[in-house]
């Protein structure tokens, strides 16, 4: 009996040992990520939800895809749950976890946004020229993808856009995007990176997938001026973009 039980121990042992051999690394190892509900509220003040379903969803979404919870943050903004985390707290949160891991940077946000930036807690709106400054502070001249979803985020991208970054925003810099009423899940935007992550190969696809995803929904539901959501890829990650394959569990 006890030569039955070693014997089967021993198999199972090996078994494991080969599968933790054979798992897939990701591509992400050395990756920070942050992802941050920026606003909680509707146009006119009310409170939603929409963009905290979106921050809880899209951290399980990239986590599944090769991220690190051990270099990931996520915040919310919100000042009515607890603990709080403000503006501040937020960007420097996002600081510590950049500087530990410094092979790439995942930076997503979701927010409202307007002509001027795109809002950042209760009393701040980050504008085109102090998110460059955050970014390249927290990124430097690692490979770095921004997200960004707000209305009329797409004023970001001239400022954003380097030779190491890729941006992807919801809109284009004079549209406003969709899905941030009472009654929303998600912004629509969000919605769709969530429902496109789990197939798309990599940030590439991904950015081609949500694209088509939006401009199916708002033709569905008869919604215009359409938002044409923003993609900007920097010299430098057109090659290495496709390197980096989202990891996907094994069958």
């Amino acid at each position: 009996m006890f030569r039955l039980v070693l014997s089967v121990l021993l198999s199972m042992a090996c078994a494991t040992t080969t599968a933790a051999q054979t798992a897939p690394a990701s591509r992400f190892d050395g990756w920070a990520s942050a992802v941050v509900a920026a606003d909680w509220r509707t146009s006119q003040g009310e409170p939603i939800q929409a963009f905290d379903n979106a921050r809880r969803d899209l951290t399980s979404g990239f986590l599944a895809a090769g991220f690190s919870r051990a270099d990931m943050v996520d915040y919310s903004l919100r000042p009515d749950v607890t603990p709080v985390t403000t503006d501040m707290a937020a960007v420097r949160g996002i600081a510590e976890a950049t500087a530990r891991a410094t092979r790439g940077c995942l930076l997503y946000m979701t927010s409202h946004g307007g002509p001027q930036g795109i809002v950042f807690g209760p009393n701040r709106i980050l504008s085109p020229t102090s998110m460059v400054t955050l970014v390249r502070g927290w990124c430097q001249d690692r490979p770095t993808v921004v997200v960004l979803s707000a209305y009329y985020s797409g004023i970001f991208v001239d400022s954003l856009a380097a030779r190491n970054r890729m941006i992807m925003t919801a809109a284009r810099r004079d549209r406003s995007s969709f899905g941030c009423s009472e009654d929303a899940t998600y912004p629509y935007f969000d919605a769709c990176v969530i429902s496109t992550l789990p197939t798309a190969t990599d940030f590439i696809a991904l950015a081609n997938g949500v694209r088509a995803c939006v401009k199916t929904r708002e033709e569905a539901e008869g919604l215009s001026p359409a938002s044409e959501p923003q993609v900007s890829i920097g010299a430098d990650l057109q090659l290495l973009l496709p390197t980096l394959r989202f990891t996907r569990p094994s069958p």
